[in-house]
Formats: C-alpha cells, structure tokens, sequence
C-alpha cells in the first residue's frame, strides 16, 4: 500500500505540473509542444539536460554491467559529467543560435533547413526523421523494459503489467504540455534522483565501507575490483576515455538531448546552465556502486540487471526502499517522456511536413498528442516480445547508432556547411558502420559508435566536397548570402 500510495501521489503530482505546464503554453502555437516556447531558464535546462541523460541506464543499466564486469564501469561513468557540461557550454550556443536564425523547431528540420530548401531537403528531412523514429524506439523499449524490472517486485505486480501501468502514466503527462511538461516534470525528478544517488552512496562508503567490499569481490573474483581489461568498452583500460567523447556526442547529437538546448531562453547564459549541469551530473555518479554491491553479497542472480532492485532490497529498509524505487522511476521515467516525445515530434511535425501530409479532422496539437499515444503502445507491445538482452547494450544499440548516423548531419554542419548529397551519404555511413560494429562485431560498445562517427564525417565533409559543383540543393543560410 505505501509502494502503491507513494507511485499514484507521485503521478497526481506529474499530471498538475503538465496541466499546468499546457496552460502556459497555450493551445494555438506548436512552438510550446515542440520546444517549450524557448521559455527553459537555466536551473530548468540544466535538470532536464541532466535527467534525460543520467536516465535508466544509469540507474538501472550501469549497475547491471558493474554486477557483470566489476568496477570499471564506475571508473567510466564519471565521464559523462565532463562530457555533458562540454556539449552545454561550448555547443548548445552554436546549435540554438544557428536553429533559431533558420526557424528550426526540431532537429530534422534544423538538418533539413541547413542543407537544403527544396525537394532534396524535404527527403533529408524525412529519412532523418525515419531514422529517429526506428533507433530511438528501440531505446524507448528498454527504457520500458528496465521499468517493468524495477516495478514488478515493488509493486507486487508481473514485470509486465509494471510497465503497462507506468507507460499509460508517462503517456498521460507527456500530451499535456510536450517539451514544456516533459522539462518541468524533468525538474522535480531530478531531485530524487540526485538523493536516491546520494544514498547509494552513503550505503557503500558508511555503512559497508570501500575496504570491505573490495575485500569481497576480491574473494569472488579480483578482476572485478581491479580490471586488467576494458570490458564491456573495449579491450584496454584506457578504453573507458572514450566514454568522454562518447557522452560528448551523445549530449550533442540525439535529438532527444540537443532539441533541449533549442528550448532555453535567447537570454539565458549557457556558462549558468553548465554550472547546474556540473553540480547534478557529480552527484549522480555513485550508482553502479549498487551493482558492485549485489556482486559482492548476492553472486548467482538471474541476469545482472536485477542488481539495483536486489541492492535496494538488502541495504535500504522498507520505507526507505520505497522512497529510492520511486526516485529511480523517475529517472526512467524522464528519459521514457522525452523519448516518447522526441519520437512523436518525428512523426507528426517531421514526417507530416516532410511528406506533405494532412491532419485530417485532427488539429495539429490533438495529432502530436495522438502520436505519444500510439509511440507508447508501440514501445510496450514490443517490449513484450523483446528477447534477453542487457539493458544498457540495447540503448547503446539505439542511441549509438543513431548518434553516428546523425553526427555529421547536426554536429559537423554546425562549423562547417555540407550539402544534401553529403548529409543523404553521411547518415547511410554512420548507420551501417555503427550498427555492424555493435551486431555483429566483438568490438566494444562505445568503440563502435565513435567509429560509426568516424565514418560518418568524413562521408560528410568528402561527398560534399566532390559534389559541390553539382549541388542538389543549397541550404537556406547559403542562398541567403
């Protein structure tokens, strides 16, 4: 009943600030669904920044490799603070300068409106658009996945009905308000999160001890607390830098992520918004603590992503328990939102547009809203026929490939301008080149996706190149001058 309770004031509380968040966007203008009006001050931007990235493979998925791979992952994941405060601070202002002069609401058709103006950029906008859809659906899958994990023994409830009942929540707030609700909500859950972090901590380092866990896992195996090889990232320790520019491009690169940086205020210093990315971001580092933690004193579980739930279990108390399964659904959660959101957007402002194609007897903020619904139900029916996979591995899966495929397209053209034969060829490198590193190669999981980049610059700034004399279209800015 306290886990029951706790859940539905929780979602009451999400439901108001979207309601409210849809009054202060009004009805009239998509500009408030898509992004927030431009409206997100710095604390804001910061924390839904920080909640979308530090999000359930975190919470969830980074305890689950340190459980199968030992301490390297804590090592690794205090990259990502460095690695999002860059992207904040030295790219979000290129990206939302350059998105605003060209009238840019999302990031296909920022792509779009930076290569081409014509047919060629309504194919861009389109493919790019597609891509979106198909990659960050599987990340949206197992973000579902790790929810009906954590939910299904805290709620008394099968794994499935866990993730029925907290899919129909996220879709309820998110058509309220879109980028706006999804920013507020971010807001509130970024503080459970950060003392659901800060617990995890204090469990290891007070009551445990560092020494005595060390001890432990030494006895299980001492690779795990002292690694000789970079696993699951790569083959070397030093492999666990790479997550710094792994993370970089995350930050900048998927949609989800940058269309925040569009968002925030034409006012607003991004220096403030990186300090309050630097302070949330530290504080979210103990979590893989956790899955080193249920390695040491619970070995044989079934699959490594029960570790956070077991760790819960053991070292919290009942009330305690509660209030940080509930702190972590909120990192799923604001993660589960913005994808929803992100996806929808594709389809429904992206995709419509590109294609031509009418509403019908929908207006369009009823047919966005429509699209949440329908990316929600898609994402649980698929969850329910996804085989045994890692969490992590699989967002890596979606969000590598589509960071690669993206990388010369939204990042590359930001300081230097290709064309639309370029931008097609670069997306078609990235994928491809990710999306076999990562299936159907024993290469590391961030080593493929930063080779999927790799590829997709130079396809990007090579094909441009050879192609500028033939140019199928000219992007807005270049016609313009």
């Amino acid at each position: 009943m306290l886990n029951w309770t706790l859940l539905l004031v929780s979602a009451a509380a999400m439901f108001l600030l979207s309601w409210l968040s849809m009054r202060a966007a009004g009805d009239k203008d998509e500009s408030g669904f898509l992004v927030a009006n431009n409206s997100l001050g710095p604390f804001v931007a910061a924390a839904t920044i920080i909640a979308t990235g530090y999000s359930g493979f975190v919470f969830m998925g980074a305890p689950g490799v340190a459980y199968q791979y030992g301490s390297f992952e804590l090592y690794s994941n205090t990259f990502y603070t460095p690695a999002f405060l860059i992207a904040t601070v030295f790219f979000a202002g290129f990206l939302r300068r350059k998105a605003q002069r060209m009238g840019s609401r999302t990031i296909s058709e920022y792509i779009a409106n930076s290569h081409s103006d014509g047919a060629a950029g309504r194919w861009l906008r389109a493919i790019s658009a597609i891509i979106i859809v198909l990659l960050l659906s599987v990340f949206l899958v197992s973000q579902i996945r790790a929810i009906g994990l954590l939910m299904s023994g805290w709620l008394g409830v099968s794994s499935s009905t866990a993730a029925l009942f907290i899919t129909l929540l996220v879709i309820g707030y998110t058509i309220f308000g879109g980028l706006r609700a999804v920013a507020w909500t971010d807001t509130v859950m970024i503080i459970g999160m950060v003392i659901a972090s800060c617990a995890i901590g204090y469990v290891i380092f007070v009551e445990v001890g560092a020494a005595e866990l060390i001890s432990r896992l030494d006895l299980i195996d001492p690779e795990l607390a002292n690694p000789s090889t970079g696993a699951p990232y790569g083959g070397s320790t030093l492999a666990s830098f790479l997550v710094l520019p792994y993370a970089f491009l995350w930050a900048a690169a998927l949609p989800y992520m940058s269309v925040r940086f569009l968002a925030i205020k034409k006012d607003v210093s991004m220096a403030k918004v990186g300090i309050w990315v630097a302070i949330m971001g530290l504080l979210l580092n103990f979590t893989p603590l956790a899955g080193l933690y249920a390695r040491a004193y619970f070995p044989n579980l079934d699959t490594p992503d029960m570790a956070m739930p077991t760790f819960i279990g053991d070292a919290f108390g009942p009330v305690m328990a509660s209030m940080i399964t509930l702190f972590i659904l909120f990192a799923m959660k604001s993660t589960a939102n913005s994808l929803m959101h992100t996806i929808s957007t594709a389809i429904s402002y992206d995709i419509r547009h590109a294609l031509g194609v009418k509403t019908g007897f929908f207006s369009r903020m009823s047919f966005n809203r429509l699209m949440v619904v329908l990316v929600g139900i898609m994402a649980f029916v698929t969850m329910a026929y996804l085989p045994p996979v890692m969490v992590l591995w699989l967002g890596v899966l979606g969000n590598g490939t589509l960071m690669a495929s993206l990388f010369g397209v939204s990042l590359c053209s930001t300081f230097w301008q290709g064309n639309s034969v370029g931008a097609l060829t670069s997306i078609a490198a990235g994928f491809c080149t990710s999306a076999y590193a990562l299936m159907a190669t024993e290469m590391g999981w961030v080593q493929g996706p930063l080779l999927g980049c790799l590829a997709s610059a130079i396809a990007y700034f090579a094909v441009s190149s050879l192609t500028r004399k033939f140019p199928i279209g000219g992007s807005r800015e270049a016609l313009a001058n």
